[in-house]
């Protein structure tokens, strides 16, 4: 009897144990969120430098505006955004526009267009409509982000509340701790 006891216990030991083996040895996948923030106007200055590609004029990183996307390189590679304000997110060199990539690196770092330079192209600018559609859309955005702040921080507030309130019945008829 205490030798059927033995290998049950073992039986039931063995599975759980080679599992947790198993997971020991699996490697642990980390997950990085990388972005950045170039603090860009709704608005900012466009010059144009080839046909369809345009850079931010007068800015510390090179940020091109190209096939409706803002385009920034930096040293550890390139990053994206649909728009001026928003977070640049990473983007594989592969899905960068060959005409980007095949500028020359820092070229357009603080740009300017100079007056007595003929080959400069224009600036850019947009109407005051548009600047406004984009300062609203802008405002809209931020609205948006401000309410999901709020109701994040009453989510917080609730648990906080439920975890650390006072000791009575929760939904379920249950006594708090």
């Amino acid at each position: 009897m205490l030798s059927s006891l033995k290998e049950l216990t073992m039986k039931r030991l063995i599975l759980p144990l080679a599992c947790l083996i198993l997971l020991a040895g699996a490697p642990a996948k980390a997950q990085v969120n990388v972005h950045i923030d170039l603090g860009l106007p709704v608005a900012p200055p466009l010059v144009v430098v080839q046909p369809g590609i345009q850079v931010v004029e007068g800015f510390q990183d090179e940020v091109f505006f190209h096939l409706g996307w803002y385009w920034c390189r930096r040293p550890d590679g390139w990053y994206r955004a649909h728009h001026p304000r928003d977070r640049f997110e990473p983007v594989e060199r592969r899905w960068v526009p060959r005409a980007l990539v095949r500028s020359p690196e820092g070229r357009y770092r603080n740009w300017h267009r100079r007056d007595s330079d003929h080959r400069a192209p224009a600036v850019v600018r947009r109407s005051r409509s548009e600047e406004r559609r984009m300062e609203r859309r802008e405002d809209r955005r931020e609205d948006r982000r401000e309410e999901r702040r709020e109701e994040r921080r009453e989510e917080r507030r609730d648990r906080r509340g439920n975890d650390h309130g006072p000791k009575g019945r929760d939904d379920r008829g249950n006594r708090g701790h």
